[in-house]
Order: C-alpha cells, then structure tokens, then sequence
C-alpha cells in the first residue's frame, strides 16, 4: 500500500499547479536582469509571480522580496528591523527566528501556546522601542497566536512586528495589509511549491539592508540571481493554496483526535485546521515516529530542521507539558489528504499503540536509529 504522507508542516507535496510553472520557468534560458528578448521572458515569470504572491497576501508587489526559503526571509527582515532595537520573541518560535534574533528577550505562552499579551505588554513599557518577532501559527500544535491584538499592543508601543507566517500561509485567511506587521515570512515548499524559495513581504516604504549583498536584484535588497523554476512553483502554490480548501482538513484532525482520546498540546485554542499535536505518556516520540514508519505512516516530532534528531520539544516544554515535552507527535494532514487517512492512522496507531505498551517489546524500538 502506498505510504501514508501526515508531514505536511515539514513539507507539503507538490501541487500539480507548482509542478507545471516550475517545469515550463527550466525551459527558459534567459536571466531575468537581462535586458534582449530571452531575459524580458525570465522577468515576466518572475513578475507574474511576484504579482501572485502579492495578490494571495494582500501587498503590493514591489513589496515582495524572493528568498531562498523561509529561514532567509525571517533572518532578513530581522537582520534589518531590528538595528537600534530591543528584539521580543515568543516562547514557541521556531528556531529559524530565535537564531536569527539571537539574544532576544522572550515573551512567555499560556498553557494553551497562544501568546500571554498581558507579558507582552509589560515588556513593551520597558526599555527602548522594540522589534517584536511572532509566529502566526506554530509549526508543531498548530496554535494560532492572537496577532490583531499582539499588533495593536505593537502600535501602542511604538514596536515593529515580524510575523513568520511560513505555517500559517495557505491554511488560514492572512492579509499582510490588515494584520498590522511590518514584514511577513512565507516559504514556497510549506504551502505545496517546489523547495528552495520564499518570499518576505515588507510595509510600504521600509527599508531593507540586505544580507547577500549583489547585483541589484530584488530592488537591491537581496543579490543573486533569482532561482526562476523554484519561485514560478512559489507563485503557482500561493494562488492554488486556498484556505478555504484547507478548512476540509478539520474534521478529519477532530476525527483523529477524538477517536484516540490521547491529550492534545493546544486543544484550548484556535490552530491550523490540518494540525494535531498528540501525547502518548510514557512513550518517547522518537519510538512513537519509528513505529509508525514501519507501519507505513509518516508523521514527525517537533521541527523538521534538526538534522533529522528527535528531541525533548522547547515549544511544548514552553507551554508547560513537563515530561510530555518528549512524548508528542505531529500529524499534519496535506493539502491532497487521501478520504480514508483518518481510517487508515487509526489502525496503524492502534497497531503501534499495542506494540508499546509496558512489558510488551516496546524498549526495542528506542534502540532503532
């Protein structure tokens, strides 16, 4: 039987969509800052998927800079906003952005993950102005943080807003112009596009040092060429990654969790329609993924980024689960999530769940790896 693919939060599957303007944008020789005939051809690629990008997120498309992916996008904007300012970053971030706000203070969670604002808000009265770097959504519960009042706290404050929407993209409804921040993070691959670009999407007349320093392009705030194929499949799956769709993936999450009755991280607040984060106690979520690979089901612990190690999660740690910290699992449901996924987890979980049992072989699976 043909795997089943529950790690769309690591990476989404290639959309048809993407997988066609990425093959049609290798046919074309030209560089997009030539100016003959061949290179105007490559700059309408890249334009038109500007324009897409920009239509999906709601900015103008002189606004959108391409990026290698989501990591560059974050560390770009926080290399720039954050000169002559204190950095606040939330607990849960991903370490893209604690890495690139290295030193930062941190603005603690509920026992939900959504962000405490009233933290958030003292941290604000104290000290210099300050650039506040935020998630929308997480990339491990699914919790969607409270950004219009996390952006008027921003506001008050005199503070800018980062927002790495690289989760959030395509799963629920985000306008850069109304959400209040001053840069947004996305990534092609996240949202069903080819990996190896993303975009970060910037306030109308803010300014941007770049951190590859290059010919000119992308108005001078991001050097080298523009890896054509990829951004054409970034543009093609913003257009093609509409939340209202993903909002079929809910029931099928719900189904899953109330039929295995496990705790779930972040059950008390809104998160990602495609997102479950799941607590076998006693059970480590490293054995907890082999099993399931073995069974055919692929899901993950905590952020695809770590060079393939399984850890004690800090975002759950963050939220206050304790041991359960280490004992947690992902599933996250792709766009093009079959009709009998739910089915098919949940015999392979039940599986699984009777392998590990106390007293019942379970302690051979931990040594696999």
């Amino acid at each position: 039987m043909t795997p089943l693919y529950l790690d769309a939060n690591a990476t989404e599957p290639l959309r048809p969509e993407a997988r066609a303007a990425a093959l049609a944008a290798l046919d074309l020789v030209g560089n997009p800052s030539s100016v003959h005939a061949d290179g105007r051809a490559a700059r309408r690629v890249l334009e038109e998927a500007r324009a897409r990008v920009a239509a999906r997120f709601g900015a103008a498309a002189r606004d959108v800079v391409f990026t290698s992916g989501g990591t560059e996008a974050n560390a770009l904007a926080i290399a720039s906003l954050r000169r002559g300012r204190r950095v606040l970053a939330g607990a849960t971030e991903h370490p893209a952005v604690l890495r690139a706000a290295e030193g930062a203070e941190t603005l603690p969670v509920l026992g939900d993950g959504t962000l405490d604002l009233e933290a958030m808000a003292r941290a604000l009265t104290e000290g210099a102005p300050a650039l506040v770097c935020l998630m929308a959504a997480n990339n491990e519960t699914g919790v969607i943080h409270p950004l219009a009042e996390a952006a008027a706290l921003c506001r008050r404050h005199g503070a800018l807003l980062h927002l790495d929407a690289v989760q959030a993209a395509g799963r629920i409804a985000l306008s850069f112009a109304e959400s209040g921040a001053d840069s947004l993070a996305v990534s092609g691959h996240k949202m069903g596009g080819p990996k190896g670009a993303g975009a970060l999407l910037l306030r109308p007349g803010l300014d941007l040092a770049p951190l590859v320093a290059g010919g000119g392009q992308e108005r001078g705030r991001r050097g080298g060429t523009e890896a054509l194929p990829a951004i054409a499949g970034l543009g093609a799956a913003a257009l093609a990654a509409d939340p209202a769709a993903a909002a079929r993936l809910a029931p099928m999450r719900d189904a899953i969790e109330a039929a295995l009755g496990l705790p779930v991280a972040g059950a008390g607040a809104p998160r990602l329609p495609n997102t479950a984060c799941l607590v076998l106690p006693g059970v480590p979520a490293e054995t907890q993924v082999i099993a399931l690979d073995l069974e055919g089901v692929r899901v993950s612990a905590g952020a695809a980024c770590s060079s393939g190690k399984v850890a004690r999660s800090p975002v759950l740690a963050a939220m206050g689960l304790g041991e359960a910290a280490g004992e947690a699992i992902r599933v996250s449901l792709p766009w093009n999530a079959p009709d009998d996924a739910v089915e098919r987890f949940l015999a392979a979980h039940r599986t699984v769940r009777a392998r590990l049992r106390p007293g019942n072989g379970g302690g051979a699976l931990r040594a696999v790896g």
